[in-house]
């Protein structure tokens, strides 16, 4: 089958809004494959159809795949070998997560624990922070602001009454403050 022959899913529901149980099939994904605009994939049940968006955006474990002809596809995050951050106290966690975004890292942060992907200086500098890290398999969601994606709280409440469209946060990094990350640092 060639991509022109392909269903195509042209739009996203988020998890939670549509009904799981009448998925037409599901991809199961690991988080660069969840952060896409075109793509061809194959359910697990073997319905091959072709992601198609305007804009690429984050798909969260749950989502659904509207396709055009009817039908959804569930999205399903696949677990992928990842490193699990933990903190003597709060205070030293909120410590660890300042370095992390300091750094422009993808990071998933919870109450109890960040999760990153392998990385092996910054790994070195977390244990030099005094963290605890152990390696997990588990599924990835970081924080939307490394990707610059929109916030999925807010992404969908701007009216047509604005004229133009904006967003609820800068994109710029005119802020004040340098970002000196050494000679071998570079942004992904």
């Amino acid at each position: 089958m060639t991509e022109d022959s392909l269903p195509r899913a042209t739009k996203v529901l988020p998890a939670g809004e549509w009904n799981a149980a009448e998925a037409r099939d599901a991809v199961t994904l690991d988080f660069d494959d969840r952060h896409r605009r075109r793509r061809r994939y194959t359910g697990k049940g073997g319905f091959a159809f072709l992601l198609d968006l305007p804009e690429a955006v984050v798909l969260y474990d749950g989502d659904g795949l509207v396709l055009e002809g009817g039908g959804t596809v569930a999205v399903r995050a696949a677990p992928e070998p990842l490193v699990e951050i933990t903190a003597g106290d709060r205070a030293h966690f909120a410590r660890l997560a300042w370095h992390l975004g300091n750094r422009h890292l993808p990071a998933e942060i919870g109450a109890e624990r960040i999760l990153i992907r392998d990385d092996h200086v910054i790994t070195a500098m977390l244990r030099g922070l005094g963290a605890t890290l152990r390696t997990v398999n588990a599924p990835f969601n970081p924080e939307g602001g490394a990707y610059g994606e929109h916030n999925r709280q807010t992404a969908h409440h701007h009216g047509p009454q604005h004229g133009h469209h904006h967003h609820d946060h800068d994109h710029d990094h005119d802020h004040g403050h340098s970002h000196d990350h050494g000679h071998d640092h570079h942004h992904h």
